[in-house]
């Protein structure tokens, strides 16, 4: 890949990704809505800890906090925080730790209390109370399921409501206090609260509290701040679609020929794409899955380069945030690993990885395309 190439597009990947960065969210959303001190926050999802940080620049210190997020991704914080780290995208022991903590916090609010919930994507997988009888190991298996089956998150979280104690607006249920403000970082088509995190942060549909939701950062605002900073670049912006949301493969046969015969300029897009893997999958995640299904479709293609890559800074059970592709990543051999769904050690071979580190938020994908 044409080095300056690589680097513009990374430049206009990090740009979107900063526009929703958690803690530059959440504070300004506390500031706009003029919300009340909390006496209790809750933080939950890969944003977690850096949305935690927004709600104490706000605020300060003081108010408890209970922390739940992905392994690696919690962060030194002043005052009474309580952090529990858990596995994603399967869950494990900790993961039912965090529920149980997080129930018990909840119910222990007074009368009058105000509780600020602070919610981003990952929550599904991090924080669960399971229906009663139903193991850990049984709770790892419907989830590896899940997975594996090439559905959408709509679908995917509709099924951990029905096996969840917590899910789907029962966590707060239990609350006894005045207020719940919710604020979330949308990482699902629609925005929709009852989806983000299974509806961890939802109210039940009948409650006693008065319930103030907003959603603080999306794929929207991302791709907006892309499209900004590509226009500062002097390069023109020819696409801004929010529309990955099919398999990788149909989705890269329909935008490899757009690529192909596209003007120069910029192309953004944004979403989650599916993949349906085999039993025994190889290295990677969806967004290095597409990109090596799009180095098929631009292959031989002189001047194009694609980053495709997850805004939390990693695509599945990978270090890795997604990779670049031209037209010269593809090779034959790379059916063989696309059979074993195998993309991510083709794509470490070629130094093609796109490692970014967590970045404190999670607004799904973002694949950034320039044609020179």
């Amino acid at each position: 890949m044409d080095t300056n190439a690589q680097e513009i597009v990374k430049s206009i990947w990090w740009h979107g990704v900063r526009a929703v960065q958690g803690s530059k969210a959440v504070e300004t959303a506390l500031r706009k809505h003029q919300v009340a001190r909390p006496d209790q926050i809750i933080a939950v999802g890969k944003a977690a800890s850096a949305m935690l940080a927004g709600a104490q620049a706000v605020f300060g210190p003081d108010s408890p906090a209970l922390v739940v997020t992905k392994y690696g991704h919690s962060q030194a914080l002043p005052g009474p925080v309580r952090v529990i780290e858990a596995a994603h995208p399967v869950p494990d022991e900790n993961t039912l730790v965090a529920g149980v903590e997080m129930l018990k916090t909840v119910q222990h609010q007074p009368e009058n209390a105000h509780l600020l919930f602070l919610v981003s994507g990952g929550a599904s997988s991090l924080v669960e109370l399971p229906e009663v009888g139903k193991s850990l190991h049984a709770l790892q298996s419907e989830n590896a399921h899940l997975l594996s089956e090439g559905l959408d998150i709509h679908a995917m979280n509709a099924r951990r409501k029905e096996l969840s104690q917590i899910k789907g607006g029962k966590l707060l249920s239990h609350f006894q206090g005045e207020l719940v403000t919710t604020l979330a970082i949308s990482d699902v088509e629609g925005d929709s609260l009852s989806v983000i995190g299974s509806g961890i942060g939802q109210a039940p549909e009948y409650h006693r509290f008065s319930f103030d939701p907003f959603i603080v950062a999306s794929n929207a605002i991302a791709r907006s701040a892309c499209a900004n900073h590509s226009a500062k670049l002097g390069l023109g912006v020819m696409t801004n679609s929010e529309s990955l949301y099919s398999d990788v493969f149909e989705l890269a046969a329909q935008i490899g020929p757009i690529l192909r015969k596209a003007p120069p300029g910029v192309h953004i897009w944004g979403g989650e794409p599916t993949i349906v893997l085999p039993p025994d999958p190889g290295q990677g995640g969806r967004n290095q899955a597409l990109a090596l299904a799009l180095a098929e479709q631009i292959s031989g293609t002189f001047g194009l380069d694609i980053l495709v890559a997850g805004t939390d800074g990693t695509d599945g059970p990978t270090d890795a945030a997604g990779a670049f592709v031209n037209g010269a990543t593809w090779t034959e051999e790379a059916k063989r690993f696309q059979r074993l769904a195998d993309s991510g050690h083709f794509l470490e071979e070629r130094g093609a990885l796109f490692k970014s580190g967590p970045t404190g938020t999670n607004v799904m994908d973002l694949l950034i395309a320039l044609k020179s």
